[in-house]
């Protein structure tokens, strides 16, 4: 049985310009480390495994995303990079924001480009789709009052 869901995993190439991406989207650094050693070569399958992580906690510490690095092996990338939203495998991370304009005004100096536009969805919430680190999709829900 599953107890709770604990964080999502974005492989980056540049980690400080992801980490300060996910700040102005409000998240906050928990901690940053180096991983490397045997065990985590034997979860990842890879000799010689060296990253650095950084996990990034919501404002009300429930959720988490962790930025990894590789250092080695080199990360590889997608095709076609960015993958567009019907790709298969995990296409996005939703975040819910008090102000989806000015967060999107937020992102756009840290490489966050729209996907599409910001719509109404049946009068509940304002959303969006965001190109964030790497080209992972990231939507952003405002819940209408």
């Amino acid at each position: 049985m599953t107890l709770r869901m604990d964080h999502v995993s974005v492989v980056v190439a540049d980690l400080d310009a992801a980490i300060a991406f996910f700040a102005e989207l409000g998240m906050e650094l928990e901690g940053k480390a180096p991983i490397e050693g045997r065990a985590a070569e034997r979860v990842n399958g890879f000799d010689d495994l060296r990253v650095t992580i950084a996990m990034m906690r919501t404002p009300d510490g429930l959720g988490k995303v962790e930025l990894t690095k590789f250092h080695s092996p080199v990360a590889i990338s997608a095709e076609p990079d960015p993958a567009p939203s019907n790709t298969l495998g995990i296409r996005s991370i939703m975040f819910e924001v008090d102000d989806i304009e000015d967060t999107v005004a937020r992102l756009r100096p840290h490489g966050a480009d729209l996907v599409g536009e910001i719509v109404r969805y049946e009068d509940v919430y304002l959303l969006c789709y965001v190109r964030g680190p790497q080209g992972i999709i990231v939507a952003l829900a405002e819940k209408l009052r």
